[in-house]
């Protein structure tokens, strides 16, 4: 069961605190009871180990959530952020955590407390995954484990995170950066993205999958940040291209087109372009291959299928192609990220 610690300080502001506690917590799986953990690790739909009316049990292995109060008055473990509650876990907890994850900074005009620094660089020392959502980023930069790496934070603070911490690569343009040891995230809502990230890695695209259901959000958004800055807000929302999207994600397997997809919308490839980049800030052909190597990373971690039946299933043509397009997108060839998951999965 791998253990996450969620640190609380302060002052810390509630939104970016709750997301990872909702998300890692036992608790995403009683609410619907939609979610079963099957035989193989996967998310498979609803089943038995209920929880309660209409719940399901956290499957088997799942987080070990630990919510850290840090830099609070000393002998008294309370975590004020908003709201009040009290938390049995400290700062020795976090140390000696698998994953450490920092939420927004109480104030990113002055220093994070000392003893979260302290914590968090010793738990990277021993082997955590360190992560920041938001402005937790700052606390990253101040323990020195972001330096000559490239970070991102909210796009309301990325300039102030580069002039504090000149020896960060910030990139605002990104929903979350990961260096394997250290995740960045962007700014708010992007915390579900870097935790849904979290479980892929963890337990696989079929866990993140079903995780991303009962948010009722996207398991993986293309784009960056750049489609939320002083974007206008749509005129109407008739044009949704929900329906598109979930038409095209049921046939990747087709050679399917702008052309197609602007016939399905009933609107001209031109129209579909603009609204198209305007919705989701790419084009119909760069999500589509997204989506494409979403599903052939879910094929690899959950078939056998061959490498070649995995570049036909998901739309890739030959198994040439979709190791050339699955290693640029992902960093590691398909046969090699199958085998390093499984290998984590075993352990």
């Amino acid at each position: 069961m791998p253990s996450i610690a969620v640190a609380a300080t302060d002052g810390m502001p509630f939104f970016e605190l709750a997301i990872p506690c909702h998300v890692f917590g036992a608790d995403i799986f009683g609410r619907g009871g939609v979610l079963r953990w099957g035989d193989t690790g996967g998310v498979t739909g609803p089943g038995a180990n209920e929880s309660g009316p209409g719940g399901r049990a956290a499957p088997e292995g799942w987080y070990d959530l630990r919510v850290c109060a840090i830099g609070t008055a000393e002998g008294d473990a309370r975590a004020r952020s908003w709201f009040r509650t009290r938390t049995p876990h400290g700062v020795d907890d976090l140390v000696t955590a698998d994953t450490v994850l920092v939420p927004a900074s109480a104030d990113v005009y002055g220093d994070p407390p000392p003893e979260l620094v302290d914590a968090v660089r010793e738990a990277h020392r021993r082997g955590a995954r360190v992560v920041s959502l938001c402005s937790g980023a700052f606390t990253l930069a101040a323990t020195g484990l972001l330096d000559g790496r490239t970070a991102t934070t909210h796009w309301g603070y990325a300039r102030l995170l580069g002039e504090r911490y000149p020896a960060v690569r910030v990139d605002p343009s990104v929903l979350y950066v990961d260096h394997g040891d250290v995740v960045t995230g962007a700014g708010s809502t992007a915390s579900i993205d870097v935790c849904l990230h979290l479980i892929r890695q963890d337990f696989g695209v079929e866990a993140a999958n079903a995780v991303a259901r009962q948010l009722v959000a996207p398991a993986h958004r293309p784009g960056g940040q750049a489609q939320f800055i002083e974007a206008p807000l749509p005129g109407r929302t008739d044009e949704s291209l929900a329906p598109l999207l979930h038409w095209a994600a049921q046939r990747l397997a087709e050679p399917l087109t702008v052309t197609d997809l602007a016939r399905q919308a009933h609107t001209s490839p031109r129209t579909l372009m603009r609204r198209f980049h305007a919705a989701t800030g790419t084009t119909p052909m760069r999500w589509l291959q997204a989506q494409r190597i979403a599903r052939a990373r879910e094929l690899l971690e959950a078939s056998d299928a061959s490498v070649d039946r995995v570049a036909e299933l998901c739309g890739l043509g030959t198994a040439a192609n979709l190791r050339r397009r699955f290693t640029k997108a992902v960093g590691v060839p398909p046969n090699d990220y199958r085998r390093t998951f499984r290998a984590r999965r075993a352990a």
